[in-house]
């Protein structure tokens, strides 16, 4: 059990975004509107102005004062180093032609959602109630990981919609078997429109929230042990003392999108953010 932990821990590593090694494509690839997340507009393909001749942010450290909080919460699971050192092999976009930098921004999203997918994939394998489908789980990871190394041109022309299909179906049926083990009613709220809404000491135990809208939810001291999170959306939900602790599926850039606080307990696969309060 300890070694296989540590394969989990260290796969969780390598899907979380190095921008040691990345040539900054999501401040290029990307494009993003003028709005509370971000101070201006910039097409797809285009520099952003704060970006750097090394690949640096040249605002790093005052992201949010500067008006791009939208960069805080951004993760790419490690898709940008993978793209920069694997599939180009180290060339950045600067220095080869236009089309090569033309296919590497097309290839940097196709990769970012295969390893968004093997990021649920590890989460999935490492839940013990899910172990009648981890044969098919890891087969599942097999194949993503052997999708992300295609050529740039593979990669270009890949269905990833059809794979996340069928990686869904064993991510639902994980689901199921992981949240069937916790005690009370579980509450379906799939896809349910939760925006604003005052769930503060709700219990939410075991709950499927897969897909719900809780933007600017009031969830302080809300009990979210064992819920089923993937593709929350979480802008700015009040997370203050509220209980996650097995809940799974939920990644880094909900965390960072959401409010919390230093008493908001979370599962070990994500990262307390530093922007949130220290108050308890």
């Amino acid at each position: 059990m300890l070694n296989v932990m540590r394969d989990h821990k260290s796969a969780r590593a390598e899907l979380r975004g190095d921008c040691e090694r990345c040539f900054g494509l999501c401040c290029v690839a990307l494009p993003f509107a003028a709005s509370a997340d971000f101070a201006v507009d910039k097409d797809a393909g285009t520099p952003c102005r704060n970006l750097q001749s090394d690949h640096r942010c040249g605002i790093h450290a005052r992201l949010r004062q500067k008006g791009f909080t939208g960069c805080t919460v951004y993760d790419c699971f490690g898709a940008g180093q993978q793209v920069s050192q694997i599939t180009f092999g180290g060339q950045d976009w600067r220095s080869g032609p236009p089309e090569h930098a033309r296919r590497m921004f097309d290839v940097f999203p196709v990769v970012r959602q295969l390893h968004e997918l093997l990021w649920y994939l590890t989460e999935a394998l490492a839940l013990p109630a899910a172990r009648p489908v981890h044969a098919d789980l890891r087969g599942a990871l097999d194949k993503t990981e052997e999708l992300t190394g295609l050529t740039p041109e593979e990669l270009a022309v890949l269905d990833v919609a059809a794979h996340r299909q069928k990686v869904n179906v064993l991510l639902l049926r994980t689901s199921e078997l992981a949240r069937a083990g916790i005690k009370g009613r579980k509450k379906n709220r799939r896809g349910a429109d939760l925006m604003g809404a005052r769930l503060k000491g709700a219990d939410l135990r075991g709950a499927d929230l897969r897909g719900a809208y809780l933007i600017a939810a009031d969830l302080t001291g809300a009990d979210l042990r064992g819920a089923d999170l993937i593709g929350a959306d979480l802008r700015d939900a009040d997370l203050t003392d509220a209980d996650l602790t097995g809940a799974f599926f939920l990644t880094q850039p909900q965390l960072n999108a959401a409010r919390g606080s230093a008493g908001t307990r979370l599962p070990e696969s994500v990262t307390r953010p530093g922007h949130w309060t220290a108050q308890v």
